[in-house]
């Protein structure tokens, strides 16, 4: 498995010969650029998770790519204009060598006064290879058999303690840090130790390029 970061919460999976690209959002850069895409995944509707703007030049860029996401959020591309099919929570699909499946099903809770919208973890499989989990604006999906963890490392809707707690559970061997686009450097690093001091995982960085697994 090969995992490259463009900024916040996007990545691009290479893994079981398929090439898969998660949440590209308002605060992530050059995955514009990508070519021979199977699959785009949207794990939820909020702009850091997908630009509507920058997404359809990606899909007209090759007629295969297919966009799988959240129910609520495939419903509101759809209605600007933009094919998507929805993604369910348990829901499983496959492309090239590899599949997805879906996991939890509500973004975490940011206040009492802003309504909770619907949230899809996603868990990438493929044989022989590593299991990836990117759990998208939640910590509530604690899947079993995770092998790299991409860990949301700040957000409205989370606290340190909490980042832990998630880590820990997941009890993932290894993984990186995500949803990191509001952090400086300092912040970064003090975050970062709290996952690999008090949450135990190999918390691996982008600073030489993609990671391999």
């Amino acid at each position: 498995m090969r995992v490259t970061h463009f900024g916040h919460s996007c990545l691009l999976v290479e893994t079981g010969g398929a090439r898969v690209l998660i949440d590209p959002g308002t605060l992530s850069h050059g995955f514009e650029e990508l070519v021979d895409l199977d699959a785009v995944l949207i794990t939820h509707a909020h702009p850091d998770h997908v630009d509507v703007e920058r997404l359809p030049l990606l899909l007209e860029a090759d007629d295969r790519t297919v966009l799988h996401a959240e129910p609520e959020t495939a419903s509101q591309l759809r209605a600007s204009g933009i094919e998507a099919l929805a993604l369910h929570p348990g829901e499983s699909v496959r492309f090239a060598g590899a599949s997805v499946t879906g996991a939890g099903g509500e973004h975490a809770l940011i206040h009492a006064d802003v309504p909770r919208i619907g949230n899809v973890g996603l868990l990438l499989r493929a044989e022989g290879e590593p299991t990836l989990f990117h759990p998208g604006d939640s910590y509530g999906a604690v899947p079993e058999g995770v092998d790299v963890l991409a860990v949301p490392l700040s957000a409205p809707w989370a606290a340190s303690r909490e980042t832990v707690d998630f880590v820990r559970a997941v009890a993932a061997p290894t993984g990186f840090a995500v949803h990191d686009g509001l952090l400086a450097a300092p912040g970064r690093a003090v975050y970062s130790g709290h996952v690999r001091t008090l949450g135990g995982l190999d918390l691996r960085t982008f600073d030489d390029g993609p990671l391999e697994f």
